[in-house]
């Protein structure tokens, strides 16, 4: 009797779980075909719109005054310049503070730099734009595509440094281990041993925080602004795809509207392709 007992309660108990497990399998399957909806939403506006204001003249002309022809290559360059500054500037700090502690983890300075980055992770990036605009555009009188790429560059380092930091981490201690046995020096290991076993990872960390940067408009606000014209003079405004989208898609001007909605379709393309290729470097490393 009690053996038929313990059976009825465990079959209780069994069907109790599925219950659960099915009720938790389909609210996690609706709230993704919820975010999935959204999202496809909002590509299919994108390329809609998009494609819809794309032409040659888009990618080899200056940004129009309004109801005039022209299209973003100023914007485009602008754009350019300043993430390729700012990852040269926000990359290899990154790399270095995230060998740091993840070789080095002794003492405050690790924990305090990890403090700092975390918070830094979390901060808005207005609040890094007003920063540079103390430091910089306010000290200077101008606001200068250099003071941006410094604003975009704050925002590279946490993301590397933590990348960096969690890529090492996962390197086998063996490895480590098995070349200091042979009596190869510290540094060498990092570079040769981790560092290289790492790449992949590494590599990934800053394609994303370039993707990351790449639409950021609200530190561009507050340090390179903006500009009708080509410019190539780090010390002044500078055009940019962010903040030159955010102008036009607040203006009552049809022609402006349809660059912006370009200007968007170029910033989704270009982080798009970033992503696919830290997907396939992390996949042929694998």
């Amino acid at each position: 009797m009690s053996l038929i007992l313990r059976d009825d309660v465990a079959a209780r108990r069994f069907a109790a779980r599925r219950r659960i497990n099915r009720l938790a399998l389909t609210l996690a399957l609706v709230a993704m075909a919820f975010g999935v909806f959204w999202l496809i939403w909002i590509l299919w506006e994108t390329l809609r719109l998009g494609l819809g204001g794309l032409a040659l003249s888009t990618l080899t002309q200056m940004t129009p005054p309004p109801n005039e022809e022209g299209g973003l290559a100023n914007a485009i360059f602008g754009s350019f310049v300043m993430v390729a500054i700012a990852t040269f500037i926000g990359a290899p700090i990154g790399v270095m503070s995230g060998i740091y502690l993840a070789e080095y983890d002794k003492g405050w300075l690790a924990s305090a730099t990890r403090f700092v980055n975390d918070i830094l992770l979390s901060a808005p990036s207005i609040v890094i734009g007003l920063f540079i605009y103390t430091l910089a555009v306010k000290r200077f009188h101008t606001f200068s595509a250099i003071a941006g790429a410094l604003a975009l560059a704050l925002l590279v380092i946490p993301v590397v440094i933590r990348t960096t930091e969690d890529m090492l981490r996962l390197i086998p201690a063996g490895q480590r281990e098995a070349a200091y046995a042979l009596g190869t020096p510290k540094w060498k290991v990092i570079l040769q041993i981790t560092l290289r076993a790492a790449r992949a990872g590494v590599i990934t960390g800053i394609l994303l925080a370039v993707a990351r940067i790449a639409g950021e408009t609200a530190p561009l606000l507050f340090t390179a602004l903006n500009n009708q014209f080509w410019s190539a003079d780090l010390g002044a405004p500078m055009a940019n795809l962010p903040v030159t989208i955010f102008k036009f898609a607040m203006s009552p001007y049809e022609n402006w509207q349809q660059l912006a909605w370009a200007g968007v379709f170029l910033i989704t393309l270009a982080v798009l392709l970033l992503n696919i290729a830290a997907r396939w470097i992390t996949r042929e490393k694998r």
